[in-house]
């Protein structure tokens, strides 16, 4: 199985959990306000990943805890704002346009967030994104556009623009968390969702909110642990093997998810607009999940920690003694070396063009 095939399943699979979140999240807000969802929904994610990560560390040998990949302090900040953007702004701003807006609509609207995310990994991160992949963006803006805009309005509806700025608010997250990629992705995700969780709950709960019953938190907090928690260790993996833009680009498809799923929860006939809306926004998908991306290019020297195995990136000796076990965790260093083969602005190949 290749290692493309692998991490596009990875953000496959991480769009499939986020994006059935959407109507799921249109069902708790018929008894809950948007901050208590949101909260319940990271707080879960956070609780459920932190148990997960003890359990985790039981199992570890005392060699392979000392080798774990730690946080350093200077990407601190990184992942306070992927935190701010991404777990409290966004998170609020889509339960407040999911409360006036179709679930159908709003799941197709995140395909937004794809856009952003490579928009400002090509324009602020200068990450390379080529001709494909822009007009890949071009097709979702449009469908995007022509799904929020109401007929005989002059406007766009308020409801719709929130889902939207919820996505460009994902999308300064994801471009904030790449940075700090390279390590354990249920820490940062488990970090992520117990602070922001903390953050909309409080905020819920000074607006007026109480805590609603044990079964819908336990509903709530179930939803957030596998739509925002397993999917951000899935999609934290995807960011350190495919880059920003690529990630963003298949993470795209999780809309389909929550269509499907709303389809079913509320039948009805879709209009043609909407299948219009789809079709434009499959087109940009396709786009750029068909991209190629090969030239001579040149890796300098880099040290850094993350799970590996022994490919032609990583050749590389042992300072303790290793059982052959793979992928594996320790602190490594990449030598100079110059080839040529397909690849993608993973944590190896960010160099310029």
């Amino acid at each position: 199985m290749s290692t493309r095939f692998n991490a596009a399943f990875t953000a496959l699979l991480a769009a499939a959990l986020f994006g059935a979140t959407t109507p799921l999240a249109k069902m708790l807000l018929g008894s809950l306000s948007p901050f208590m969802v949101a909260g319940l929904f990271y707080l879960g994610s956070g609780v459920g990943l932190a148990i997960a990560i003890q359990i985790q560390r039981l199992r570890r040998t005392t060699d392979e805890r000392r080798n774990e990949s730690r946080i350093h302090v200077s990407e601190i900040p990184w992942l306070l704002g992927a935190i701010a953007a991404g777990g409290v702004v966004g998170p609020a701003l889509l339960m407040l346009g999911l409360s006036t807006t179709p679930a159908a609509t709003s799941s197709l609207l995140l395909n937004l967030e794809g856009v952003f995310t490579a928009v400002i990994a090509w324009v602020v991160f200068r990450e390379n994104v080529d001709l494909q992949i822009f007009l890949g963006m071009v097709a979702i803006v449009t469908g995007g556009v022509a799904l929020s805009w109401q007929p005989g309005a002059t406007s766009v509806a308020v409801g719709a623009l929130l889902v939207v700025g919820a996505c460009v608010a994902w999308a300064i997250d994801n471009n904030l968390t790449r940075k700090v990629s390279t390590n354990d992705a249920m820490v940062i995700a488990c970090l992520k969702g117990l602070v922001a969780g903390s953050v909309n709950l409080g905020i819920a709960l000074v607006l007026g909110a109480h805590l609603p019953s044990v079964g819908n938190v336990a509903a709530a907090m179930l939803t957030g642990f596998a739509g925002y928690g397993v999917s951000l260790v899935l999609f934290v993996v995807a960011l350190r093997n495919l880059g920003t833009a690529r990630t963003g680009a298949y993470f795209s498809v999780a809309p389909i998810f929550g269509v499907a799923l709303s389809l079913i929860l509320w039948p009805e006939l879709p209009s043609l607009r909407f299948w219009l809306s789809a079709a434009l926004m499959a087109l940009g998908v396709w786009l750029h999940i068909r991209e190629r991306h090969e030239h001579p290019h040149t890796h300098e020297v880099l040290d850094h920690n993350h799970r590996h195995r022994h490919d032609e990136h990583h050749q590389h000796t042992h300072e303790f003694d290793w059982d052959g076990e793979e992928p594996h965790t320790h602190p490594h260093q990449h030598a100079p070396i110059t080839h040529t083969h397909a690849h993608f602005p993973d944590i190896h190949h960010r160099h310029t063009h």
